[in-house]
């Protein structure tokens, strides 16, 4: 018997990706909070970043997600690496992931994103898979970063 598609894209390691957003909890001190949803799947994420004055590196990030087991994945492969990156480094990843789901460039370098790849056959999960860079992204755009 086949396995379903549904099998295919929902593996242990994506289901166990959503475990690691415990590590990214949200609070107060994040500044600036931004809270993107997508218009296709209504996936929703509040996402908040630190950073010290002068420094154009995230210190810490904090989420709250509500979405499917690949935009939580997504989100934790993203926070993954931001924390302690400079934001040019996190900007240029996400406008990488963006290209990637749709189909205008080749698979970005950054920790684990491959895991998402089965997910590009499924356009449903692409909103699901950028949520967590457009949330990165307009929070940076908030921040004083960089001073």
């Amino acid at each position: 018997m086949a396995q379903p598609a549904s099998g295919k894209l929902y593996t242990a390691e994506i289901l166990g990706l959503a475990v690691e957003l415990a590590d990214y909890p949200l609070d107060e001190g994040h500044k600036p909070l931004v809270e993107v949803r997508s218009r296709s799947c209504g996936s929703h994420i509040k996402l908040g970043l630190s950073h010290q004055v002068g420094s154009d590196r995230i210190s810490s990030m904090g989420m709250q997600v509500s979405a499917c087991a690949i935009g939580q994945a997504s989100a934790a492969i993203m926070a993954s690496r931001a924390v302690a990156t400079d934001i040019a480094t996190i900007a240029l990843a996400a406008k990488g992931v963006e290209q990637w789901v749709q189909s205008a460039g080749s698979r970005p370098s950054w920790p684990r994103i491959e895991l998402l790849e089965p997910a590009l056959a499924y356009p449903a999960r692409h909103d699901a898979i950028l949520l967590p860079w457009r949330a990165v992204r307009e929070a940076l755009c908030k921040a004083d970063v960089g001073g």
